[in-house]
């Protein structure tokens, strides 16, 4: 399988890219640089190199395990004495892509199974689609959470289904996602009227950002009470461009971080953050303290924190 090893692993992690030899963990990490392309886009494109440049910016994101943090309640070591295992990033090497595809799944399976909280760092959406086959591995529902300003629900683009613009239809279609829950939907996107009464149909809940800066939290912690385990996707383009500008399709009025690691902090609470990914960072268009990828960064320590049993 076409693991390579990052060029710095994510929080100076011990690094293990045999999926074969892998044993339970607390905490695993892996990239998923690529997904499925869309005709006239560059491939690779620039959100394939956001793996990296997230995880090189471990020493901004946390200054030591042993320090404490004060979005967890503790020091990362006393939650991860040993650390976690970074998994390093799937390629696709000149496999075509159905085939890479089915690799993903194989390996996302086992990197859910071998570790009781498992991080996925995008890529551009697409790539939470094997991450969603992948939770079958667990053998109950899971509850897809999904922050982002774009509700993603084309079947395809250009013929293209396993795309950014579609990983919220491809969970629609797989029995063990028990429900699905949109946060911080806003401006316009890929989707049409017939994405959003698909949607609809299926049962989907949309919380748009406005209604959340107008109503605040409580409607949406409400509906998500009791409803895990629970898988969050965090696009990037989720939280407001203030916070996490490195994206191509910036929109204003989006969520504050403090809002969103309060989210997550519920879903660990609420029946178990089992796993979580974070998509769409594009580091070219980073501000020069790479900032977006530092919130990457402290988003995931969030989930952690969380998901482990901190006091986040």
């Amino acid at each position: 399988m076409p693991l390579i090893p990052p060029p710095r692993p994510f929080l100076d992690w011990a690094v293990d890219t045999r999926p074969d030899d892998w044993d339970m963990v607390e905490t695993a990490i892996i990239g998923l640089p690529l997904s499925e392309h869309y005709p006239g886009e560059p491939r690779p494109n620039d959100q394939a190199a956001a793996p990296d440049a997230i995880r090189a910016q471990s020493g901004q994101f946390c200054d030591g395990p042993a320090h404490w943090d004060f979005d967890i309640g503790a020091p990362l070591s006393r939650l991860l004495p040993s650390g976690g295992r970074d998994a390093g990033n799937l390629i696709e090497g000149d496999a075509a892509f159905d085939a890479h595809f089915a690799e993903s799944i194989a390996v996302m399976k086992r990197h859910i199974a071998t570790s009781r909280f498992s991080a996925v760092l995008g890529g551009d959406h697409g790539v939470t689609i094997p991450t969603l086959h992948a939770l079958e591995v667990l053998g109950r529902p899971v509850h897809l959470v999904q922050i982002d300003a774009h509700i993603d629900w084309r079947d395809d683009v250009g013929g293209v289904r396993r795309g950014y613009s579609s990983p919220i239809r491809r969970a629609s279609e797989l029995p063990w996602i028990s429900g699905i829950t949109q946060i911080g939907i806003r401006g316009t996107g890929s989707a049409r009227s017939t994405e959003l009464e698909a949607a609809r149909d299926h049962g989907a809940t949309i919380f748009t950002a406005h209604a959340i800066h107008d109503e605040g939290l409580a409607p949406v912690l409400a509906h998500l009470a009791g409803r895990g385990p629970f898988f969050l996707t965090v696009d990037a383009d989720g939280l407001d461009p203030s916070v996490m500008p490195a994206v191509l399709g910036p929109v204003p009025g989006g969520l504050r971080f403090e809002q969103v690691r309060r989210i997550l902090c519920h879903l660990a609470a609420e029946g178990g953050l089992r796993a979580m990914d974070v998509v769409e960072v594009a580091p070219s268009v980073d501000l020069p303290n790479a900032i977006t990828s530092v919130t990457a960064g402290r988003l995931l320590i969030n989930g952690i924190g969380a998901a482990l049993g901190g006091t986040a």
